[in-house]
Parts: C-alpha cells; structure tokens; sequence
C-alpha cells in the first residue's frame, strides 16, 4: 500500500478544494501566505485521518482471499454514508461559515478519492 504518496496526494486535494471554495467567495492578496502556511496542518489531518480510518481497513481485512477490489466493493458504501452523515450533521450543527463548509466538503472528498486511490492496482511497466 502506498500511504505516502495517498497522503500526499490527498494533502493536495484537500487544500485545493478547501482554498479553491474560500477564493470562489471573496479573494484577498493577504490571504495567499496564508494559504502555503495552511499545507501544513491540511497535511497532518489527512495523514491522521488516513492512517486512522482507512488504512486500519487495508490492513487488517487484505489477505489472498478478501482483495482490495472486494474490500472497497464491500466497505466503500458503508465509510461513504458515515463520513458524508458526519460532515452533513457537523456543516448543520456548527455554522454555515465558508470556512466550515470548505473544510468539511473538502474532508469529505478528499477521503472518498483516498479510498479509490488505496484501491488501484500499481501497474508495473515491464
């Protein structure tokens, strides 16, 4: 399983998800520092979220019997419906502030893009 390169993907995914929503709603040359500094703590949640909630998955379920195709076919559905209750529940219990949102659309697609990631087959060029 390559948990790096997800991460690191999945890092870029997110901030540009979570920025590209935030400078869709207003745009101010002050906020592009703000913008690298915020790759670091969009890193350290989505290693973390990774290496909590999808990863655990992969480990412990793969064997000669149960590949990834059949776990994602299996558990993708179920991981999809609680993390999209999940980050619907937070957006409506917490506040409708463009940041908020962001954050939480962008967790949320960034994880279902991870799981599809995880799921692909590296193909060896021979």
């Amino acid at each position: 399983m390559h948990i790096l390169g997800n991460i690191g993907k999945s890092s870029l995914l997110a901030a540009s998800i979570f920025w590209i929503i935030i400078l869709s709603d207003t745009f101010n040359w002050d906020m592009v520092p703000y913008i690298f500094i915020s790759l670091i703590p969009i890193y350290v949640i989505c290693a973390l979220t990774i290496l909590i909630t999808i990863c655990p998955i992969f480990w412990f379920l793969e064997n000669d019997n149960y590949n990834k195709q059949r776990i994602f076919k299996t558990y993708f559905p179920i991981y999809t419906t609680l993390m999209f209750s999940l980050c619907a529940y937070s957006i409506y219990k917490i506040s409708t502030d463009i940041v908020v949102l962001s954050f939480f659309i962008s967790a949320y697609i960034t994880t279902v893009q991870s799981w599809v990631w995880f799921t692909k087959e590296k193909v060896e060029i021979k």
